[in-house]
């Protein structure tokens, strides 16, 4: 048995306390003869830190295409060659998306924008969309806007936004072979006015985007230091046209170690799947994974992708016999 995964029980799981980067670094290097077992932790892990309900959340893009920023693994840049035109969604259709969104049993709806920023247009549009939503449907509303100044921070506690997406994406040594048209150091600026405003904290990344397995660890290790109340775990799913189009997709026994060892790292934190973990990891590793220390799920299609068909994801809930979260008042 693997000396780690013996800390892991001691420190993780009975005593609640994340393993530190060396030990997040551990946990990537073991043998696939040791990942059931690795699976096993980080379900134990999840259940006694974070209970058996499964968060479901829908997703829907407001302002879709025509970003200026060059996130090379994104369809949205404007410019890449990449076939997503720019297109607006007007307030009705937000609020069919919620309502499509909240007879799944999800919780939480998140509204995103492909925009290095809000402007005055978005955020008009963004408080005229969540009065909307509040009106019609009884749904946590979340935004995901890009960065942010303390001035729009405020504005969306004043709208009712309850948890604000913003992904970190890498870690901070990988990040400029990413993104050259703004810095790691400004999004964590936001992330923590977030932090401070009283909204919750969503930050994740995607894994495969060329990182080193020392570079997972410390992405891991700097999620862990933000402490976010969720994590979007994200699998790169080449897009054509962007510079990463042509990246090997995660192989699947990677995707489940890296699944538990942010579980380890993170004992009491939402871990949602997110994009890319159909072809990634398939049904078969999707199971895995639940039962590997995720504890939440994107239902239906994401921004430029498809997903599994939310039906599968909530039969799968149920044959696992994996409560969906109902909607909590004090959120």
């Amino acid at each position: 048995m693997p000396e780690i995964l013996d800390r892991a029980r001691a420190q993780v799981l009975a005593d609640g306390a994340g393993l530190d980067e060396a030990g997040i670094l551990e946990v990537l290097r073991l043998s696939d003869e040791d990942l059931p077992e690795l699976l096993q932790v980080a379900h134990d892990v999840r259940m006694k830190w974070c209970g058996p309900e499964v968060e479901v959340e829908g997703i829907v893009s407001l302002k879709t295409g025509g970003c200026p920023e060059d996130c090379h693994f994104c369809s949205q840049s404007g410019l890449f060659t990449s076939p997503v035109r720019s297109v607006w969604l007007d307030i009705p259709s937000l609020v069919e998306a919620a309502k499509q969104t909240a007879a799944t049993g999800a919780t939480e709806f998140c509204i995103v924008a492909a925009v290095r920023g809000p402007d005055t247009r978005l955020m008009t549009q963004m408080r005229d969309g969540v009065k909307a939503i509040k009106e019609a449907v009884d749904i946590q509303v979340a935004a995901s806007l890009g960065m942010l100044t303390q001035e729009q921070v405020d504005e969306l506690v004043d709208m009712g936004v309850h948890r604000y997406n913003h992904n970190l994406e890498t870690c901070q040594s990988y990040f400029p072979n990413v993104v050259t048209t703004h810095s790691w150091e400004e999004r964590w600026g936001t992330l923590k006015m977030v932090r401070d405003s009283g909204m919750e904290v969503c930050c994740g990344g995607i894994l495969g985007l060329g990182e080193s397995i020392e570079q997972r660890a410390e992405f891991a290790a700097q999620l862990a230091e933000l402490d976010p109340h969720e994590v979007p775990l994200n699998f790169l799913n080449p897009r054509p046209g962007t510079p990463l189009g042509d990246r090997p997709v995660v192989e699947g026994k990677d995707a489940l170690r890296a699944i538990a060892a942010f579980r380890l790292a993170m004992p009491r934190t939402i871990l949602r799947y997110a994009g890319g973990r159909e072809i990634t990891l398939g049904d078969l590793g999707t199971r895995d994974g639940l039962l590997g220390g995720i504890n939440a799920v994107i239902v239906g299609n994401y921004l430029t992708t498809l997903g599994r068909p939310a039906t599968s994801d909530l039969e799968l809930l149920q044959e696992l016999k994996m409560p969906v979260k109902a909607l909590s008042a004090t959120l």
